[in-house]
C-alpha cells in the first residue's frame, strides 16, 4: 500500500497537478479508488487506512469523474486470460499477480468498487463491461463526452472525436 501511495504521490506532484494548473484534462488509469478496492477491501487492509494514506500522498486530490468498468469477475478473468491477455500470460507465466489471485479476492474487489460507486454516484459512474469492445468504448465515450460538455457537473469543454 505504501509503495503504491509513494508512486501516486510522485505522479500527482510531477504530472497531474502541473497539467491541471495548465488547464489540461487528465486521464489516469487506476487511482485512489483502485487502491481502496484492491487493498482496502480485496486485501482486507480496510478502507479508512488506505484512504488516509492516499489523502496524504495526493494532498486530497480526487478525480472529478471515475469510470468503473463493471463485469462479473469470472468473465473478466476469462477475458484477461484469453486471447487479449495471452501475451501477458506467456510473458509472466500465468498472468500478472492480480490475475493469479483467487476468484473470492476478485469478488471482494468488485464489491468494494460497487460500494464506492454507490457511495459517490455523481463521481464514480458504472459502465457495464459485458458488451463488445466497441459497445463498451461507445458507452465510455458517451459518458466522458457528456461530462466534459458540462453534463452531470463536469467542466465545459470542446469535444473532438
Amino acid at each position: 500500500m505504501l509503495l503504491f501511495a509513494a508512486s501516486r504521490a510522485q505522479l500527482v506532484a510531477e504530472v497531474i497537478r502541473p497539467a491541471l494548473a495548465e488547464g489540461a484534462v487528465v486521464v489516469c488509469d487506476r487511482y485512489v479508488d483502485a487502491s481502496l478496492a484492491y487493498q482496502g477491501v480485496g486485501r482486507g487492509l480496510g478502507i479508512p487506512i488506505v484512504r488516509s494514506v492516499n489523502e496524504v500522498a495526493t494532498g486530497g486530490l480526487l478525480p472529478d469523474l471515475t469510470v468503473l468498468l463493471d463485469i462479473d469477475p469470472e468473465v473478466g478473468l476469462a477475458r484477461a486470460r484469453g486471447e487479449a491477455g495471452r501475451a501477458g500470460v506467456e510473458r509472466w507465466g500465468g498472468g500478472d499477480r492480480l490475475e493469479r489471485e483467487t476468484l473470492a479476492f476478485h469478488r471482494r474487489v468488485r464489491e468494494g468498487f460497487l460500494t464506492l460507486a454507490g457511495n459517490e454516484p455523481r463521481r464514480i459512474r458504472v459502465v457495464d463491461a459485458r458488451g463488445s469492445v466497441q459497445e463498451v468504448h461507445r458507452a465510455i465515450w458517451d459518458l466522458v463526452a457528456g461530462f466534459l460538455r458540462g453534463e452531470q457537473g463536469g467542466p465545459r469543454a470542446e469535444i473532438v472525436p
